[in-house]
C-alpha cells in the first residue's frame, strides 16, 4: 500500500493551543521517529511574508515569494530550530500576533502548496510525525495513525496565556480566550483545508488529562499500529 522505508506516519492534528506540538516532539522521542511541526513552518511562512511586507490580497505577489520561500527544521541536541530563508526565527514566531496572522496567511493556496511539498517530501519515507490542522485530512490522508487532539476553549485558552506570559507577553486571560476563539473560526471555515477530524482519526480529549496520559495512550496506539504494518513496510 505504501512505499515506507522508516516506519510509519503518524498525523496529529486539532486546534490551536491543543497541546499537538508538545505531544508531537514527546511522541516522536519515545518512538525514535523524527518530528516535522508543520505548524513552525506555517508560521515561518506567516513571518516572512510580514517582514517582507507582501500584500496578503495580491495572490500573484505571495505565489512569486513563495517560490523562493525556504524553511528547514534543524534539530540540535534534542532541540528544534525554525530556520527561514536563513534566518534563526524560532523565537519571534511565537507569539500572539503571529498565531492570527499565521491562521490568515495559511488560507492563502500558495502557501499552503508551498508547504504541502516540503512536508510530503520531508514524510513521505516514514518514521516521523507530524502536527497541524489537515495532516490527516489533506497533506497525509494515508497516514497509518491519526489522532485529533482537542480540549475546551477555556483549558487551551489558559494554557496559552500561561506560555505567553512566562516570555513576558502583556496578554490578558480574556483577550486570550477571544483569540482562540477567533482562531477556531478562522481555521474552520476557511476555504481551503479547513480543520476538521478524520473520519478515522482517533479523537483525544486532553482537557482533563495530563500530558504524559495523553502521552502514553498514543504510544501505545502507535507500537500497535507499527507492530501490525511492520510487514508491509
Amino acid at each position: 500500500m505504501n512505499s515506507r522505508t522508516n516506519g510509519i506516519i503518524v498525523a496529529i492534528d486539532g486546534p490551536s493551543g491543543a497541546g499537538k506540538s508538545t505531544i508531537a516532539r514527546l511522541l516522536a522521542e519515545r518512538l525514535g521517529y523524527i518530528q516535522i511541526d508543520t505548524g513552525a513552518m506555517y508560521r515561518a511562512a506567516a513571518f516572512l511574508l510580514m517582514t517582507a511586507e507582501i500584500n496578503l490580497d495580491d495572490l500573484a505577489a505571495v505565489e512569486v515569494f513563495c517560490r523562493d520561500m525556504d524553511i528547514q527544521l534543524d534539530v540540535v541536541s534534542g532541540c528544534q530550530s525554525v530556520i527561514a530563508n536563513g534566518m534563526d526565527v524560532t523565537h519571534k514566531i511565537r507569539t500572539a500576533e503571529m498565531s492570527l496572522l499565521t491562521s490568515r496567511t495559511s488560507t492563502l493556496k500558495p502557501v499552503r502548496e508551498a508547504l504541502f511539498k516540503a512536508q510530503q517530501q520531508m514524510g513521505r519515507r516514514g518514521g516521523v510525525v507530524l502536527e497541524g490542522r489537515d495532516i490527516g485530512t489533506v497533506v497525509f490522508p494515508d497516514a497509518e495513525i491519526k489522532f485529533y487532539l482537542s480540549a475546551s476553549v477555556e483549558e487551551r485558552a489558559r494554557r496559552r496565556y500561561e506560555e505567553l506570559t512566562a516570555k513576558g507577553e502583556p496578554v490578558t486571560l480574556a483577550d486570550t480566550i477571544a483569540d482562540v476563539i477567533q482562531r477556531d473560526r478562522q481555521d474552520s471555515e476557511r476555504d481551503i483545508a479547513p480543520l476538521r477530524q478524520a473520519d478515522d482519526a482517533v479523537l483525544i480529549d486532553s482537557s482533563l488529562l495530563s500530558v504524559d496520559e495523553v502521552l502514553n495512550l498514543m504510544v501505545e496506539m502507535c507500537r500497535n499500529k507499527i507492530g501490525t504494518a511492520g510487514s508491509s513496510l
